[in-house]
């Protein structure tokens, strides 16, 4: 079938879920830390941050239980979509262990896992979108045997310009406002010969699509750079509205359109930052999220997101929602809202970065361009 997808919310057709399988290592270095640099606390999610340390590369490798259990939870959601008559694409398996090497940087790939981050599909057309992470820099090769079984049933297929990563490409200013000693140590960068300034970097999952309208989350000079790219390839099909540093990089763990005229907000003041036209939508504001959600885990385990990454949920269509079993405030307060949830376990979301919506790409669904603003 052609790619066809407009929206968050119209019934699902068809899908990619990613796949962790051969993740054996984080590369510690400063695109990691800028990206994963959490905004809302002047410092990182994970425990054993050592300022002293960033000037040097450093990894870590999650623990082999977690991978195979974050398969397991993969498999179950899959299988749950599956009975939701919705049709899944995987991605290929990264082939490991493997290093990338360009003139630029080396580093350790990562599989598809949060395939929702690097592509997103605009009505007919799937756009690749360029890394801010380097060892994700292929990571959409492993997407190209479902990319290409949809090209050549007529969908659109555009890559936006890759960057070279040097040092110097990252605008680092979001990250060093900041001003605590972490924040100083990370934004050290070395001069390159290969320097061009700061380049086009952002990730699809700073988008949210709303028919023909979309909202674009930019914090940084390289998101600038790709929110100009989108505007000058999307024109005249698609209206982009900036969403002004509302993150430092996605925004689906803050905002979350459910169907037309209703939003999950991880809290109200994340509508201070939203276009005029969305704030008077109705809101459903995430419960707080409780300890006993969550695994227990060592101190040399890398916690990669927020508490609140269970709103990270995927709608089916309008009234029906996958949400994790683990999170039973959510699925409470979305049953009370008149949604209909779908439960599936997902454990370790706080190590892999990502939970449901993270973990999809949505190729197909029913509907079109339509004006949901007006």
């Amino acid at each position: 079938m052609k790619i066809n997808s407009y929206d968050e919310w119209s019934p699902l057709r068809e899908v990619i879920v990613g796949s962790g399988i051969n993740l054996t290592q984080h590369d510690i270095e400063l695109s990691f830390k800028l990206f994963f640099h959490d905004e809302a606390n002047s410092a990182f999610y994970y425990p054993k941050y050592q300022p002293g340390r960033t000037g040097a590369k450093d990894s870590h490798a999650p623990k082999t239980r977690y991978v195979e259990e974050l398969e397991e939870d993969i498999e179950l959601f899959v299988d749950a979509l599956k009975q939701l008559s919705v049709s899944v694409h995987r991605p290929l398996e990264l082939s490991g262990p493997n290093v990338i090497t360009t003139p630029s940087f080396s580093a350790t790939p990562t599989p598809a896992l949060n395939v929702r981050d690097q592509a997103i599909v605009f009505g007919d057309e799937v756009i690749e979108t360029p890394p801010q992470v380097r060892a994700r820099y292929f990571e959409n090769d492993l997407l190209k045997p479902v990319l290409y079984d949809y090209f050549r049933q007529g969908s659109r297929w555009t890559t936006m310009p890759r960057p070279v990563m040097t040092d110097l490409s990252f605008d680092t200013e979001w990250v060093s406002g900041q001003n605590t000693p972490a924040a100083e140590s990370i934004v050290k960068r070395t001069p390159s010969p290969a320097d061009i300034g700061f380049e086009i970097m952002i990730d699809a999952a700073q988008c949210l699509r709303f028919g023909r309208d979309v909202i674009v989350n930019v914090a940084t000079e390289n998101h600038e750079l790709g929110l100009e790219w989108l505007r000058r390839h999307l024109e005249g099909r698609f209206r982009l509205h900036t969403v002004k540093r509302l993150s430092g990089n996605h925004i689906d763990s803050l905002v979350l359109p459910l169907r037309p005229g209703t939003l999950l907000l991880r809290n109200e003041s994340v509508v201070d930052y939203l276009p005029e036209q969305l704030r008077s939508w109705d809101r459903i504001l995430a419960p707080e999220p409780s300890e006993n959600n969550f695994p227990a885990y060592d101190d040399d385990d890398l916690i990669l997101t927020t508490p609140y990454i269970d709103m990270n949920v995927l709608s089916i269509d309008a009234e029906t929602i996958v949400v994790n079993s683990l999170s039973p405030e959510l699925i409470r307060r979305l049953e009370a809202a008149g949604f209909t949830v779908v439960p599936v376990r997902h454990r370790h979301r706080r190590l892999f970065g990502g939970g449901f919506h993270c973990f999809t790409l949505d190729t197909v669904r029913d509907g079109g361009p339509e004006d949901y603003w007006d």
